[in-house]
């Protein structure tokens, strides 16, 4: 009897230890085949451009290849939706913007949960906004702006498209005391096209398609919603600078995989995408698009977690308090 119990306990020693062992082996071998990687926007845009372009520094580290896999639809909810029933081996994995990881958990009803069903392996980089106009305004500068906004209610209108964009030109209007009408877009470049037309007055617009129209003296930019001048346009003061600190904006890339990744695993991915990021032709590759790669001292997962948790704090109760909804 007591060599049948001693045998009992060692078969159910060895039954709790072949997962544990596996689990050890999968990290040990990991990645052993492609990875997907989910992008909730178009291909060809600036994000899905990005993203091949990491996703391709990051092979060279983990020895396979990545599969950018374009799935957009209600904001991006639907691709990262994908990514949070995946299974948690490191095989999907999220390219998740602000408006995917944090906005739509205040716009939509959403089958997971944004804080908790996403573990963060690496912030990418950050982009800040410029808020530019029709280049025969009468305001020359931010303050002068302001001051004719205020003068003039719901006188001049400007473009918005994505939720962000949308959010910063709310809460433009509430930290300055101005109102000014809102034109909705399905994207920057139509409204970019309708303000060069003269159609509308105002855009928050990427750097990327405005800076070189800032150059040609196309259109007029007033600030930028960073924390510091972009190295591509380092003559456009910032929104600090004008006096307006509570209107910096950024909107961030980063990668996620899903709730119950290993930390093993997290690690191999974080370890790709630092390197990757360090590479000089991705630096200047990203640095095009007017992108800001996070300092290395921040590339790390809990970083991108508690940058998580902050918007959400902050921006939420934003989207709620001016009524925002999906559209």
């Amino acid at each position: 009897m007591k060599l049948q119990r001693r045998t009992f306990l060692q078969l159910a020693g060895a039954s709790v230890a072949v997962p544990a062992f596996s689990r050890v082996s999968a990290a040990e071998t990991y990645p052993s085949r492609p990875i997907t990687l989910i992008v909730s926007s178009a291909a060809g845009g600036p994000v899905d451009v990005a993203a091949r372009i990491i996703a391709e520094g990051m092979r060279t580290s983990l020895g396979q290849s990545i599969i950018v896999e374009n799935v957009g639809g209600a904001d991006g909810s639907i691709g990262v939706g994908r990514v949070a029933r995946a299974r948690p081996d490191g095989y999907t994995l999220s390219y998740g913007l602000l408006s995917t990881q944090v906005l739509n958990g205040a716009l939509y009803s959403l089958p997971y949960d944004l804080l908790n069903d996403f573990v963060p392996i690496a912030p990418l980089y950050r982009s800040a906004l410029i808020i530019v106009g029709r280049k025969d305004l009468a305001a020359k500068d931010l303050h002068e702006l302001v001051l004719w906004l205020k003068a003039n209610p719901n006188k001049l209108s400007a473009g918005i498209s994505i939720v962000g964009v949308r959010l910063l030109a709310m809460n433009f209007q509430k930290e300055t005391g101005t109102k000014f009408t809102l034109v909705p877009y399905r994207g920057s470049a139509p409204a970019m096209q309708d303000l060069l037309a003269g159609q509308i007055d105002l855009l928050f617009d990427s750097p990327r398609a405005s800076v070189p129209l800032v150059r040609a003296g196309s259109i007029r930019p007033f600030a930028v919603t960073g924390d510091k001048r972009l190295d591509v346009a380092p003559d456009i003061p910032t929104y600090a600078e004008m006096g307006f600190p509570a209107l910096s904006y950024f909107e961030w890339i980063g990668l996620f995989a899903p709730r119950g990744t290993s930390i093993e695993i997290i690690d191999k991915l974080n370890a790709a995408a630092v390197n990757a990021l360090a590479d000089p032709k991705v630096r200047a590759r990203i640095g095009e698009f007017g992108a800001e790669i996070f300092p290395h001292d921040q590339q790390r997962p809990e970083k991108l977690g508690a940058l998580v948790k902050a918007d959400a704090e902050k921006w939420w109760p934003l989207i709620r308090e001016f009524g925002i909804r999906a559209e």
